[in-house]
């Protein structure tokens, strides 16, 4: 069978469950960064006996992540017999003020990447929006959602300063995140137009984030850079650490 026969089978649904296994190991998966993401945040939560786990995105634009979320969920639900809760951040009326040169200003704008929240909500079959401002919503988003442990996040604001803010999700209590939580940061590479470097944009964010505190640090998933069949967005994968979370140490190699 052709890889692009596979492709349409993933697409279409039309595969039975245990082949699902062997689409993500072969990366035949559309979009697999978030494949990914999700199947070995389930693994850890498998291996740490936790029967549900969250999974976020911030940055929801026109969904299609948000759809490819669900999809993903689906069938690890059913083959691993986890339950998978999915939140999608996003302003609802495109990118935010930008504030300075850190925010890459030569690349983005105020209004990009406007959502139809009706439309997609019309969309989605069962993931939950939190529409507004990152830096106004995340406050509340623990006492307001009462999420299960975070065990994977797609960050995709594209700014210094959305990516800064989206990051205080991590600043929670241990109870609410998985020891090591998987993350993919869409634009920490860029392009020839963006030049980004770690004085702007996300990689900004994240070098400042790991300035706080030594107990929690993102760092890139190292391994994939060594894979033999090299792919872009191996580089934009990082794993977020809480070396104080109670479970950190926790054996779980088998």
């Amino acid at each position: 069978m052709s890889a692009q026969k596979i492709k349409d089978l993933i697409d279409h649904k039309k595969y039975q469950r245990a082949s699902y296994k062997s689409l993500f190991l072969l990366q035949f998966l559309r979009n697999p960064h978030y494949g990914y993401l999700m199947y070995q945040a389930v693994q850890q939560a498998l291996a740490l006996k936790y029967k549900e786990i969250s999974v976020i995105e911030f940055g929801v634009a026109d969904g299609n992540g948000l759809s490819t979320m669900e999809n993903h969920a689906h069938h690890l639900e059913r083959l691993f017999g986890i339950k998978i809760q999915i939140h999608g951040f996003d302003t609802a009326e495109g990118l935010p003020q930008l504030e300075d040169y850190r925010d890459v200003m030569h690349q983005w704008k105020f209004g990009a990447f406007a959502m139809d929240a009706n439309k997609l909500r019309a969309r989605l079959k069962r993931s939950t929006l939190v529409l507004g401002n990152v830096k106004d919503t995340i406050g509340d988003f623990y006492k307001q959602h009462s999420p299960a442990p975070i065990g994977a996040i797609s960050f995709d604001v594209d700014l210094y300063s959305s990516t800064r803010d989206a990051l205080k999700i991590f600043d929670t209590d241990a109870k609410n995140l998985l020891p090591r939580t998987r993350c993919y940061f869409d634009d920490v590479i860029g392009n020839e137009l963006a030049l980004t470097n770690e004085f702007m944009g996300e990689k900004l964010a994240i070098t400042e984030y790991n300035a706080v505190s030594e107990a929690r640090k993102i760092t890139p998933v190292y391994h994939l850079h060594c894979k033999q069949m090299m792919k872009k967005w191996y580089h934009k994968a990082y794993a977020h650490h809480q070396f104080d979370h109670p479970r950190y140490n926790d054996f779980i190699a088998k």
